[in-house]
């Protein structure tokens, strides 16, 4: 396969080229506040999730990748943005220098942050909503979107004190996910969701319910309905992302 001379393919030699920065100098916070308060970037990996985003109409803004991927994974991606798209590229070691970890699939893409909607947009049409509350760690994040959108969620909202779903792992781990179901931040209460028609249960540890880990006292009591999954063996509970797994198969449309 052969790349056209014009192509901005730019080679790196150094760790401090121009322009590499927000792949390697900027934290997960400092990316989504790069250009605008409102107007960050964040971090794709592999051709796969990347191919995933720009078909969800999520923009580029330069890719990173090894020399092989110029004519390899990363073209297709390459030649649909002719010009306008700068490639950074080097060896495999300067570039795991670079980024600090081995890049599995060879091909990075930074992505400007979309506009997110309001919540009574992205649940105007929908009849099954995820609300995630106080989950932190990027990698069940990350499984919950998968499990979200494979078993036909609607949508998701997240409360603040939930991790980034444009964190890099997360989008990893969700195979390109979160950028297939439509998803924003929640403020206020549970409560609210009941002006839109939408009746809440809480997968929550309490004394006659076995939970999802991590809810607080105050969402437990906002909510519906505390339900729980049945377990056998003495277990007590399962994992966030694999109880809301169970969660979604059991609100799936039959």
């Amino acid at each position: 396969k052969v790349i056209s001379s014009s192509m901005p393919i730019i080679e790196i030699s150094s760790l401090s080229h121009p322009g590499v920065e927000i792949f390697s100098a900027l934290t997960e916070a400092q990316l989504r506040y790069h250009i605008e308060l409102d107007k960050g970037l964040f971090i794709v990996e592999s051709p796969k999730v990347i191919k995933r985003a720009l078909e969800a109409g999520y923009e580029p803004l330069a890719i990173l990748c090894e020399h092989k991927h110029i004519i390899g994974d990363a073209s297709d991606v390459i030649e649909r943005y002719s010009n306008d798209l700068p490639v950074y590229t080097g060896s495999r070691e300067l570039l795991s220098k670079l980024t600090g970890y081995v890049l599995t699939r060879g091909v990075l893409c930074a992505m400007h942050r979309p506009i997110l909607r309001r919540v009574e947009e992205i649940c105007h049409e929908a009849r099954r909503i995820v609300v995630i509350d106080g989950v932190v760690d990027a990698t069940n994040i990350g499984a919950i979107f998968r499990s979200a959108a494979a078993l036909g969620m609607d949508a998701v909202l997240l409360r603040r004190n939930s991790c980034d779903p444009l964190n890099r792992r997360a989008v990893r781990v969700s195979m390109g996910a979160v950028f297939c179901i439509p998803w924003t931040w929640m403020d206020g209460s549970l409560s609210d969701l009941s002006n839109l028609g939408f009746r809440t249960a809480a997968m929550a540890l309490t004394d006659n319910s076995v939970s999802m880990d991590g809810l607080a006292h105050e969402t437990i009591a906002e909510a519906d309905y505390v339900v729980r999954i049945p377990m056998s063996y003495g277990v007590d509970s399962l994992n966030v992302a694999a109880a809301a797994a169970v969660a979604f198969w059991q609100l799936r449309v039959p």
